[in-house]
């Protein structure tokens, strides 16, 4: 259902982060489209490799503190302006590399919305909570102006 959903994008390029369901996810889609996948470095979740699991609440209460606070360390080795420079880095590399493809960024909800939500002026938690698994955004370039999203993609398999 996600690469069909995306194939109408007609993607030439698809990447993703190191992580194990972003290599998986991407591998899909690149199956479906008859393209290989390839793994990007700087395009991984926000680092919070050090923080103990907690209830959905509780991480949802740190994880709106972290986005109304982008310059503090709530949560994990990075805050979300450090986790936003160095997603956008590595998105702005791959545009440079592939200019005048169309890109698929496998990649994760809190860096996609420290992106999306910089990039089209959104509010970063309530997009953050609406993204569903998978979910993808589609975005123009150069200017990344808003095209469309597909926030919850229900999985029909039975």
């Amino acid at each position: 259902m996600l690469a069909e959903m995306i194939a109408e994008y007609s993607p030439d390029v698809i990447v993703s982060s190191s992580e194990p369901k972003a290599v998986e996810t991407a591998q899909i889609v690149a199956n479906h489209l008859n393209h290989a996948s390839q793994i990007i470095d700087g395009l991984h979740e926000h680092d919070r490799s050090n923080v103990e699991w907690q209830s959905e609440e509780q991480f949802e209460v740190q994880v709106a503190e972290f986005f109304r606070q982008p310059q503090a360390l709530v949560m994990g080795k990075e805050t979300a302006t450090q986790a936003y420079e160095r997603f956008a880095q590595a998105v702005a590399f791959v545009i440079e590399v592939y200019p005048h493809s169309n890109i698929v960024v496998v990649a994760h909800g809190t860096v996609i919305t420290l992106l999306i939500a910089r990039a089209v002026g959104l509010e970063p938690f309530g997009f953050w909570k609406r993204l569903g698994l998978p979910s993808f955004v589609v975005l123009s370039l150069p200017k990344m102006k808003w095209v469309a999203a597909v926030e919850n993609i229900e999985d029909k398999r039975e």
